[in-house]
């Protein structure tokens, strides 16, 4: 897909910069694939706002996507790729050979007509999923189960994907798009290919109310507010805002890193992202 400029003829699209989506099907999705989606305005079960800047935002459906993709040695046919507003893939419209439709997340090269299948030893294609350690290594792959049958849960979004880069002792090695080198089960699923639509990363929403139509309310900075509303507040005339950046909640941010000591997953991780 590419990108598509605006000439300036309003202020809201001097800067914009958008996916041409003109090659999506543009229809409505699958009815029997879709159900209902309540927002949240970032509030749990109490009113309380647990995540802010949420709310708003246009009216979804959520499409019911496959993430384990279990039905094994049977054909499907790529009917469509849509567009989903729940996700910043694209997603595809695949039919099987009893009449079955689901949702998968398009990769990259996938094209209308196209068949994939899910078994142990498919081919090296697009769209094909099979268990890791019947993958050839080298192979570019996403959609990766972290616990068998659990179903995808790693290498998701737009343009991101992970490489298989060997295999010991029952464990496939992944390095992920972050540099992170990781161990998963042999027995957990994966996709062959690269998430589609790889521009979005180049995007630019041009003016506040395109956030506002997806739901993402206004971030305030902590050094324009007062001191009852954040560490970094009050202060004469421009404050750089302290010597330890902090979170409204006093945790100190950039850098400060937060993750749990000796957390069960560690054993898993056989190099962090972002190490010297």
């Amino acid at each position: 897909m590419a990108l598509k400029k605006f000439k300036p003829r309003s202020p809201g699209q001097r800067q914009l910069v958008q996916i041409d989506r003109s090659d999506l099907y543009k229809g409505k999705p699958e009815k029997a694939l879709t159900e209902g989606l309540n927002k949240t305005g970032g509030r749990n079960n109490t009113g309380r706002i647990t995540t802010r800047h949420i709310g708003g935002g246009h009216k979804r459906r959520y499409r019911m996507i496959d993430w384990k993709r279990t039905k094994f040695d049977m054909v499907a046919t790529v009917e469509r790729i849509e567009y989903d507003p729940n996700r910043t893939a694209f997603i595809a419209l695949i039919k099987y050979e009893d009449g079955e439709k689901t949702y998968i997340i398009a990769p990259q090269r996938l094209q209308v007509g196209d068949k994939v299948v899910a078994s142990e030893k498919a081919d090296v294609k697009p769209g094909n999923a099979m268990p890791l350690r019947s993958m050839p290594v080298g192979t570019i792959i996403h959609n990766i189960e972290m616990k068998p049958g659990k179903g995808a849960q790693m290498v998701r979004s737009a343009g991101t994907f992970g490489q298989l880069v060997g295999r010991d002792r029952g464990f496939a090695q992944i390095k992920l798009a972050s540099g992170e080198l990781r161990v998963v089960p042999s027995e957990c699923m994966a996709t062959v290919g690269a998430v589609s639509n790889p521009d979005h990363m180049n995007t630019n929403m041009g003016k506040a109310g395109r956030n506002r139509w997806k739901g993402r309310r206004p971030t305030v900075r902590g050094v324009v507010m007062n001191p009852v509303d954040h560490p970094h507040g009050g202060g004469e005339g421009k404050s750089s805002g302290g010597r330890h950046p902090v979170t409204p909640w006093g945790v100190p941010t950039k850098g400060y890193k937060t993750r749990k000591k000796g957390k069960a997953s560690d054993k898993y991780i056989i190099r962090r992202r972002k190490k010297k």
